[in-house]
């Protein structure tokens, strides 16, 4: 069993520790057991800890308190076309179907410091008043990264109209941003390049793509384009604080306070 931790100064708790999406254990039963035992190597201050995998009622038992409600990720398998094909939603296997039909091209390429998706994704985040990661972090991690930062930008005409970019990281594969123009949206063209990804990843071994947070109430047609593609959500452990003079009381919070 792993695990990871940040450490940093926050204002009047001094020093917190941070253990994100963690730990992760080869037996998953495993992953209770870390609940009594992490004390062992820690020294007492404060930890924020994202469980994935942990019970509620053992993290409460354990002295943790609830601050975030967990979220939801959207995880598309990958493997055999006929097998990922098959596991389309019957609307998107026909915007697929459309766009196949069309002559948008899907081409892969390497990820640019200049890249106009970058450029398109600062644009959409400002208007639509979300937060992600900067470019600078796409950016970063390519150069890192050779090779592991694809580009799938479908093109019309000679023009790009939608693309996507994946990050390659062990058997997994991460949608980090995916942009298309008016266009594109009217052509179906990011099920062209969702699917043409889905293909070459899952050809270069990896098992799936991690597709983000699913959010119904921000972003409905995100959630129903991700989900249409045979994608399981999969729900997260949410955000926990152990702070010693609160843990003794933890265990009695209603369930309520941790759904």
């Amino acid at each position: 069993m792993i695990w990871q931790v940040q450490s940093r100064r926050l204002g009047p708790l001094g020093r917190v520790d941070l253990v994100s999406r963690g730990p992760v254990a080869e037996n998953p039963d495993d992953l209770n057991d870390w609940a009594q035992v992490w004390r062992h190597w820690h020294d007492g201050r404060p930890m924020i800890l994202n469980a994935d995998g942990i019970a509620a009622k053992t993290l409460r038992a354990a002295g943790f308190w609830p601050l975030l409600t967990p979220a939801t990720l959207c995880v598309l398998p990958l493997g055999d076309t006929a097998k990922m094909r098959a596991a389309l939603q019957q609307k998107w296997r026909n915007r697929l179907n459309r766009v196949q039909r069309t002559d948008v091209t899907v081409v892969k390429r390497a990820l640019k410091t200049d890249d106009w998706l970058l450029q398109a994704e600062a644009e959409h985040a400002k208007t639509k008043g979300y937060r992600g990661l900067p470019p600078a972090f796409s950016v970063a991690f390519a150069q890192a990264n050779p090779g592991l930062a694809c580009v799938y930008e479908a093109r019309h005409k000679g023009q790009p109209i939608a693309a996507s970019l994946m990050l390659r990281h062990g058997r997994m594969a991460t949608w980090q941003i995916g942009q298309s123009t008016e266009a594109g949206r009217a052509l179906n063209a990011m099920n062209l390049v969702l699917w043409e990804a889905m293909q070459d990843l899952a050809r270069a071994g990896h098992d799936q793509i991690d597709l983000g947070i699913l959010n119904e109430q921000d972003a409905a047609g995100l959630t129903r384009f991700k989900l249409g593609t045979g994608a399981r959500a999969h729900r997260l452990g949410g955000t926990w604080l152990h702070l010693g003079c609160l843990a003794p009381m933890a265990r009695w919070l209603p369930d309520r306070m941790c759904a």
